[in-house]
Protein backbone atom coordinates (compact mmCIF):
# COMPACT_ATOMS: atom_id res chain seq x y z
CA UNK A 1 0.00 0.00 0.00
CA UNK A 2 1.51 3.32 -0.85
CA UNK A 3 0.24 6.61 0.79
CA UNK A 4 1.96 8.85 -1.56
CA UNK A 5 1.17 9.18 -5.56
CA UNK A 6 4.38 7.76 -7.33
CA UNK A 7 7.29 10.16 -7.54
CA UNK A 8 7.65 10.25 -11.10
CA UNK A 9 9.96 13.16 -11.12
CA UNK A 10 12.47 15.11 -9.76
CA UNK A 11 9.54 17.95 -8.93
CA UNK A 12 7.68 15.43 -7.17
CA UNK A 13 10.41 13.91 -5.05
CA UNK A 14 11.58 17.17 -4.27
CA UNK A 15 7.73 18.16 -3.03
CA UNK A 16 7.30 15.41 -1.12
CA UNK A 17 10.66 15.55 0.56
CA UNK A 18 9.53 18.71 2.76
CA UNK A 19 6.01 17.28 3.81
CA UNK A 20 6.29 16.97 7.89
CA UNK A 21 9.22 19.22 8.70
CA UNK A 22 9.12 21.40 11.54
CA UNK A 23 8.37 25.10 10.79
CA UNK A 24 11.37 26.96 12.29
CA UNK A 25 13.24 23.92 9.85
CA UNK A 26 11.71 24.76 6.64
CA UNK A 27 11.88 28.12 7.05
CA UNK A 28 15.74 28.20 8.07
CA UNK A 29 18.57 29.44 5.29
CA UNK A 30 21.27 30.29 5.31
CA UNK A 31 22.13 34.10 4.27
CA UNK A 32 25.68 34.57 4.42
CA UNK A 33 28.46 35.88 2.38
CA UNK A 34 28.62 32.45 0.31
CA UNK A 35 28.00 34.09 -3.62
CA UNK A 36 30.49 36.49 -2.33
CA UNK A 37 33.05 34.37 -1.86
CA UNK A 38 32.40 32.36 -5.18
CA UNK A 39 32.51 35.09 -7.16
CA UNK A 40 35.98 35.95 -5.09
CA UNK A 41 37.17 32.47 -6.58
CA UNK A 42 36.18 33.51 -10.44
CA UNK A 43 38.34 36.75 -9.64
CA UNK A 44 41.01 35.55 -7.94
CA UNK A 45 43.59 37.72 -6.36
CA UNK A 46 40.96 38.84 -3.62
CA UNK A 47 41.99 39.66 -0.16
CA UNK A 48 38.85 37.97 1.91
CA UNK A 49 38.72 40.16 5.43
CA UNK A 50 34.88 38.89 5.74
CA UNK A 51 35.51 36.02 8.02
CA UNK A 52 35.19 36.40 11.96
CA UNK A 53 38.98 33.91 11.83
CA UNK A 54 42.40 35.00 12.03
CA UNK A 55 45.16 34.29 9.88
CA UNK A 56 47.48 31.97 12.44
CA UNK A 57 47.79 28.43 12.43
CA UNK A 58 47.33 26.84 16.45
CA UNK A 59 50.63 26.89 17.99
CA UNK A 60 52.70 23.93 18.02
CA UNK A 61 52.00 23.33 22.09
CA UNK A 62 49.01 23.36 21.57
CA UNK A 63 48.79 20.79 18.35
CA UNK A 64 51.17 18.75 20.76
CA UNK A 65 49.10 18.21 23.23
CA UNK A 66 46.64 16.85 21.21
CA UNK A 67 48.70 14.83 19.34
CA UNK A 68 50.22 13.22 22.68
CA UNK A 69 46.33 12.35 23.58
CA UNK A 70 46.05 10.47 20.67
CA UNK A 71 49.18 8.84 21.11
CA UNK A 72 48.41 7.83 24.79
CA UNK A 73 44.92 6.29 23.85
CA UNK A 74 42.98 9.46 24.97
CA UNK A 75 39.79 7.78 22.25
CA UNK A 76 37.50 6.21 24.20
CA UNK A 77 34.67 8.17 25.68
CA UNK A 78 35.18 11.12 28.16
CA UNK A 79 32.83 9.83 30.77
CA UNK A 80 31.80 13.01 32.39
CA UNK A 81 29.37 14.86 29.95
CA UNK A 82 30.53 18.38 31.43
CA UNK A 83 33.99 17.41 30.23
CA UNK A 84 37.54 16.15 30.13
CA UNK A 85 38.62 16.73 34.35
CA UNK A 86 41.95 18.25 33.42
CA UNK A 87 40.01 20.84 31.26
CA UNK A 88 37.49 21.48 33.96
CA UNK A 89 39.59 21.85 36.90
CA UNK A 90 41.59 24.49 33.94
CA UNK A 91 38.64 26.56 33.25
CA UNK A 92 37.77 26.52 36.77
CA UNK A 93 40.96 28.00 37.75
CA UNK A 94 41.68 30.10 34.97
CA UNK A 95 38.09 31.85 35.69
CA UNK A 96 38.10 32.29 39.13
CA UNK A 97 41.88 34.19 38.35
CA UNK A 98 40.59 36.30 35.31
CA UNK A 99 37.28 37.09 37.44
CA UNK A 100 38.17 37.89 40.64
CA UNK A 101 35.81 35.21 42.15
CA UNK A 102 35.42 31.44 42.93
CA UNK A 103 34.10 29.55 39.49
CA UNK A 104 33.95 26.34 41.02
CA UNK A 105 34.18 23.40 38.31
CA UNK A 106 30.19 22.42 39.04
CA UNK A 107 29.87 25.49 36.82
CA UNK A 108 31.12 24.84 33.82
CA UNK A 109 30.43 22.39 30.84
CA UNK A 110 32.87 22.07 28.03
CA UNK A 111 31.09 22.16 24.47
CA UNK A 112 31.80 21.33 20.95
CA UNK A 113 32.02 24.22 19.81
CA UNK A 114 31.14 27.80 21.02
CA UNK A 115 27.83 27.51 19.01
CA UNK A 116 27.26 24.54 21.00
CA UNK A 117 27.30 26.15 23.96
CA UNK A 118 25.37 28.59 22.83
CA UNK A 119 22.36 26.91 21.40
CA UNK A 120 22.70 24.65 24.91
CA UNK A 121 22.05 27.66 27.01
CA UNK A 122 18.80 28.41 24.83
CA UNK A 123 17.33 25.13 24.32
CA UNK A 124 17.87 25.26 28.94
CA UNK A 125 15.59 27.92 28.80
CA UNK A 126 12.91 28.45 25.86
CA UNK A 127 10.19 27.46 25.04
CA UNK A 128 7.71 27.72 22.18
CA UNK A 129 5.67 30.90 22.54
CA UNK A 130 8.48 32.32 25.26
CA UNK A 131 10.95 35.20 23.69
CA UNK A 132 14.79 36.02 24.04
CA UNK A 133 16.27 40.01 23.19
CA UNK A 134 19.24 40.12 21.65
CA UNK A 135 21.31 43.04 21.49
CA UNK A 136 21.91 44.26 17.67
CA UNK A 137 23.46 44.25 15.36
CA UNK A 138 24.39 40.73 16.09
CA UNK A 139 26.08 37.71 14.74
CA UNK A 140 22.93 36.10 12.57
CA UNK A 141 23.46 32.86 14.50
CA UNK A 142 21.92 34.53 17.82
CA UNK A 143 18.31 35.06 16.25
CA UNK A 144 18.55 31.96 14.29
CA UNK A 145 19.59 29.79 17.34
CA UNK A 146 16.69 31.30 19.15
CA UNK A 147 14.13 30.41 16.21
CA UNK A 148 15.32 26.98 15.49
CA UNK A 149 14.68 25.96 19.03
CA UNK A 150 11.02 27.99 18.72
CA UNK A 151 11.55 31.12 20.30
CA UNK A 152 10.73 34.59 19.48
CA UNK A 153 14.36 35.84 18.03
CA UNK A 154 13.26 40.03 19.20
CA UNK A 155 16.23 42.07 18.43
CA UNK A 156 17.10 45.85 20.38
CA UNK A 157 19.07 47.69 18.35
CA UNK A 158 22.14 49.70 19.88
CA UNK A 159 21.84 53.65 19.60
CA UNK A 160 24.60 55.19 17.06
CA UNK A 161 25.83 58.53 17.27
CA UNK A 162 29.14 58.92 16.72
CA UNK A 163 29.56 55.62 18.88
CA UNK A 164 27.25 52.52 19.95
CA UNK A 165 25.59 52.76 22.95
CA UNK A 166 23.13 50.70 25.13
CA UNK A 167 20.07 52.64 26.44
CA UNK A 168 19.55 50.53 29.59
CA UNK A 169 15.42 51.65 30.02
CA UNK A 170 14.56 50.79 26.59
CA UNK A 171 16.14 47.34 26.88
CA UNK A 172 14.55 46.66 29.66
CA UNK A 173 11.51 47.98 28.83
CA UNK A 174 11.42 45.58 25.28
CA UNK A 175 10.79 42.96 27.59
CA UNK A 176 7.83 41.65 28.95
CA UNK A 177 6.14 38.56 30.40
CA UNK A 178 7.43 36.13 28.01
CA UNK A 179 11.17 37.26 28.14
CA UNK A 180 12.68 34.58 29.18
CA UNK A 181 16.42 36.15 28.00
CA UNK A 182 18.41 39.29 27.54
CA UNK A 183 21.35 37.99 24.88
CA UNK A 184 24.28 40.07 24.39
CA UNK A 185 27.65 39.90 23.02
CA UNK A 186 30.63 41.54 24.33
CA UNK A 187 33.28 42.56 23.09
CA UNK A 188 30.32 42.29 20.05
CA UNK A 189 30.71 41.05 17.17
CA UNK A 190 30.43 43.19 14.72
CA UNK A 191 30.43 46.27 16.31
CA UNK A 192 32.57 46.04 19.06
CA UNK A 193 30.56 47.75 21.66
CA UNK A 194 31.86 46.12 25.13
CA UNK A 195 29.97 46.48 27.89
CA UNK A 196 30.83 48.24 30.85
CA UNK A 197 30.64 46.52 34.56
CA UNK A 198 28.02 49.17 35.68
CA UNK A 199 25.82 48.11 32.74
CA UNK A 200 26.43 43.98 33.47
CA UNK A 201 25.74 45.03 37.04
CA UNK A 202 22.19 47.24 35.92
CA UNK A 203 21.45 43.91 34.10
CA UNK A 204 21.91 41.32 37.07
CA UNK A 205 19.91 43.66 38.80
CA UNK A 206 16.78 42.94 36.54
CA UNK A 207 17.35 39.97 36.00
CA UNK A 208 17.11 39.32 40.18
CA UNK A 209 14.11 41.33 39.71
CA UNK A 210 12.77 39.92 37.06
CA UNK A 211 13.64 36.25 36.58
CA UNK A 212 14.84 36.74 33.45
CA UNK A 213 18.40 35.33 32.48
CA UNK A 214 21.47 37.00 30.91
CA UNK A 215 23.39 34.88 28.41
CA UNK A 216 26.43 36.80 27.57
CA UNK A 217 28.20 35.65 24.69
CA UNK A 218 32.16 36.65 25.79
CA UNK A 219 34.10 34.76 23.30
CA UNK A 220 36.31 38.13 22.49
CA UNK A 221 36.45 38.47 25.94
CA UNK A 222 40.40 38.33 25.97
CA UNK A 223 40.39 40.37 23.03
CA UNK A 224 40.02 43.90 24.69
CA UNK A 225 42.59 46.96 24.65
CA UNK A 226 41.61 48.35 27.67
CA UNK A 227 42.69 45.98 30.29
CA UNK A 228 43.24 41.97 30.14
CA UNK A 229 39.81 41.48 29.94
CA UNK A 230 36.98 42.80 28.75
CA UNK A 231 33.91 43.27 31.91
CA UNK A 232 32.14 39.75 32.30
CA UNK A 233 28.78 38.99 33.74
CA UNK A 234 31.04 36.78 35.89
CA UNK A 235 32.95 39.30 37.77
CA UNK A 236 29.44 40.27 39.64
CA UNK A 237 26.89 37.55 39.47
CA UNK A 238 26.96 34.71 41.86
CA UNK A 239 26.43 31.00 41.83
CA UNK A 240 22.43 31.47 42.34
CA UNK A 241 21.97 33.87 39.76
CA UNK A 242 20.58 32.90 36.25
CA UNK A 243 23.17 34.08 33.86
CA UNK A 244 25.33 32.40 31.62
CA UNK A 245 28.41 32.70 30.03
CA UNK A 246 29.62 31.59 26.22
CA UNK A 247 33.05 31.13 25.49
CA UNK A 248 34.84 29.65 22.97
CA UNK A 249 38.92 28.87 22.47
CA UNK A 250 38.43 29.82 18.72
CA UNK A 251 39.68 33.18 18.62
CA UNK A 252 41.83 33.89 21.35
CA UNK A 253 43.70 31.04 20.97
CA UNK A 254 43.68 30.03 17.52
CA UNK A 255 41.54 27.07 17.35
CA UNK A 256 38.36 28.08 15.03
CA UNK A 257 38.86 24.90 13.27
CA UNK A 258 38.85 22.55 16.42
CA UNK A 259 35.11 23.29 17.55
CA UNK A 260 35.55 23.49 21.11
CA UNK A 261 34.23 25.85 23.95
CA UNK A 262 32.49 26.05 27.18
CA UNK A 263 29.44 27.17 28.61
CA UNK A 264 29.53 28.82 32.56
CA UNK A 265 26.58 28.67 34.20
CA UNK A 266 25.27 27.99 37.80
CA UNK A 267 26.07 24.78 39.16
CA UNK A 268 22.44 23.95 40.13
CA UNK A 269 21.68 23.28 36.38
CA UNK A 270 25.07 21.23 36.07
CA UNK A 271 23.03 17.85 35.83
CA UNK A 272 20.99 18.82 33.00
CA UNK A 273 23.54 20.35 31.26
CA UNK A 274 25.38 17.27 31.48
CA UNK A 275 21.73 15.30 30.29
CA UNK A 276 21.60 17.69 27.83
CA UNK A 277 25.10 16.79 26.47
CA UNK A 278 25.10 13.37 26.71
CA UNK A 279 21.62 13.21 24.42
CA UNK A 280 22.87 16.27 21.97
CA UNK A 281 26.16 15.16 21.07
CA UNK A 282 27.73 13.05 23.79
CA UNK A 283 30.60 15.37 24.82
CA UNK A 284 33.51 16.91 23.23
CA UNK A 285 36.94 14.46 21.55
CA UNK A 286 39.44 13.78 24.25
CA UNK A 287 42.04 14.87 22.51
CA UNK A 288 40.58 18.11 21.13
CA UNK A 289 40.20 18.95 25.01
CA UNK A 290 43.36 18.04 25.60
CA UNK A 291 45.01 20.30 23.33
CA UNK A 292 42.11 23.26 25.25
CA UNK A 293 43.87 22.33 27.96
CA UNK A 294 47.05 23.25 26.88
CA UNK A 295 45.78 26.43 25.77
CA UNK A 296 44.26 27.45 28.70
CA UNK A 297 47.16 26.87 30.95
CA UNK A 298 50.27 27.59 29.03
CA UNK A 299 48.34 29.83 26.66
CA UNK A 300 48.78 33.65 27.95
CA UNK A 301 51.95 34.58 25.75
CA UNK A 302 49.87 33.64 23.02
CA UNK A 303 46.51 35.94 24.15
CA UNK A 304 48.73 38.38 24.42
CA UNK A 305 50.26 37.50 20.75
CA UNK A 306 47.09 37.60 19.01
CA UNK A 307 45.18 41.12 21.20
CA UNK A 308 48.33 43.00 19.80
CA UNK A 309 48.03 41.66 16.31
CA UNK A 310 44.50 42.56 16.69
CA UNK A 311 45.01 46.14 18.18
CA UNK A 312 47.90 46.85 15.41
CA UNK A 313 45.58 45.73 12.59
CA UNK A 314 42.39 48.01 13.97
CA UNK A 315 44.98 51.07 14.63
CA UNK A 316 45.84 50.17 10.96
CA UNK A 317 42.42 50.32 9.53
CA UNK A 318 41.46 52.97 11.47
CA UNK A 319 44.55 55.69 10.03
CA UNK A 320 43.82 54.31 6.45
CA UNK A 321 40.14 54.55 6.69
CA UNK A 322 40.28 58.06 8.26
CA UNK A 323 41.51 59.18 4.67
CA UNK A 324 38.10 57.96 3.07
CA UNK A 325 36.06 60.38 1.53
CA UNK A 326 32.78 60.27 3.17
CA UNK A 327 33.35 57.79 5.75
CA UNK A 328 31.32 57.25 8.28
CA UNK A 329 34.06 55.69 11.48
CA UNK A 330 32.44 55.26 15.24
CA UNK A 331 34.79 55.65 17.44
CA UNK A 332 37.67 52.95 17.21
CA UNK A 333 36.06 49.51 19.54
CA UNK A 334 37.15 48.92 22.75
CA UNK A 335 37.33 45.22 22.33
CA UNK A 336 36.97 42.21 19.26
CA UNK A 337 38.45 41.73 15.96
CA UNK A 338 37.02 43.96 13.12
CA UNK A 339 36.32 47.39 11.94
CA UNK A 340 32.58 48.32 11.68
CA UNK A 341 31.63 51.23 9.39
CA UNK A 342 29.60 53.04 6.55
CA UNK A 343 29.85 55.06 3.52
CA UNK A 344 27.97 58.51 3.40
CA UNK A 345 25.05 57.90 0.71
CA UNK A 346 25.64 54.04 0.51
CA UNK A 347 22.72 52.37 1.92
CA UNK A 348 22.86 49.21 0.70
CA UNK A 349 25.45 46.95 2.12
CA UNK A 350 25.33 44.16 -0.02
CA UNK A 351 25.88 45.87 -3.55
CA UNK A 352 28.54 47.90 -2.01
CA UNK A 353 30.39 45.11 -0.54
CA UNK A 354 29.62 43.16 -3.64
CA UNK A 355 31.03 46.56 -5.68
CA UNK A 356 34.16 46.36 -3.76
CA UNK A 357 34.73 43.05 -4.47
CA UNK A 358 34.51 43.74 -8.27
CA UNK A 359 36.41 46.78 -8.52
CA UNK A 360 39.61 46.06 -5.31
CA UNK A 361 39.62 42.38 -5.11
CA UNK A 362 38.84 43.16 -0.93
CA UNK A 363 36.39 40.81 0.60
CA UNK A 364 33.86 42.25 3.29
CA UNK A 365 31.30 40.96 5.26
CA UNK A 366 28.00 43.04 4.48
CA UNK A 367 26.42 44.86 7.85
CA UNK A 368 22.79 43.28 6.82
CA UNK A 369 23.55 40.00 8.14
CA UNK A 370 24.08 41.58 11.19
CA UNK A 371 20.11 43.02 11.24
CA UNK A 372 18.63 45.84 10.17
CA UNK A 373 20.30 48.55 12.64
CA UNK A 374 22.95 47.68 10.58
CA UNK A 375 22.40 47.95 6.55
CA UNK A 376 24.62 50.73 6.17
CA UNK A 377 27.76 48.97 7.39
CA UNK A 378 30.05 47.03 6.49
CA UNK A 379 32.60 44.60 8.64
CA UNK A 380 36.23 44.05 8.40
CA UNK A 381 38.53 41.81 10.01
CA UNK A 382 41.51 42.96 11.11
CA UNK A 383 42.87 40.00 12.98
CA UNK A 384 45.66 39.99 10.02
CA UNK A 385 49.36 40.31 8.90
CA UNK A 386 49.26 43.94 9.26
CA UNK A 387 50.70 43.87 5.38
CA UNK A 388 47.86 42.06 4.26
CA UNK A 389 45.85 44.88 5.92
CA UNK A 390 47.54 47.54 4.48
CA UNK A 391 47.32 46.21 0.92
CA UNK A 392 43.46 45.47 1.08
CA UNK A 393 43.08 49.46 2.51
CA UNK A 394 45.13 50.76 -0.27
CA UNK A 395 43.38 49.21 -2.50
CA UNK A 396 40.28 50.43 -1.65
CA UNK A 397 41.76 53.95 -1.10
CA UNK A 398 43.13 54.11 -4.75
CA UNK A 399 38.77 52.73 -5.18
CA UNK A 400 37.35 55.39 -3.75
CA UNK A 401 39.32 58.41 -4.92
Amino acid sequence: MSFLPPQSSSTAKSRYAFEGIRAQIRDLHTDNIANLALRARELGDVIALWYGEGDLVTPAFIRDAAKAAFDDGLTFYIPNMRGYAPLNEALSDYQSRLHGQPIPVARTTVTPSGMQALYMALELIVDVGTNVVYVAPQWPNIHNAIHLIGGEPRPFALDFDGDWKLDLDRLFATCDARTRAIFLSTPSNPTGWTATRTEMEALLDFSRRTGVWIISDEVYNRLYFEGDAAPSILQVAEDGDRVMSVNSFSKAWAMTGWRVGWLTHPSGVADQVAAMTQYVNSGTAGPLQAGAAAAITRGEPLVQEIRQRIKTGLDLAYERLARFPGIILPEKPRGGMYAFFAVEGESDSRRLCADILEKTRVGLAPGYLFGSSANAFVRMCVYRDASQIETALGRMLAFKN
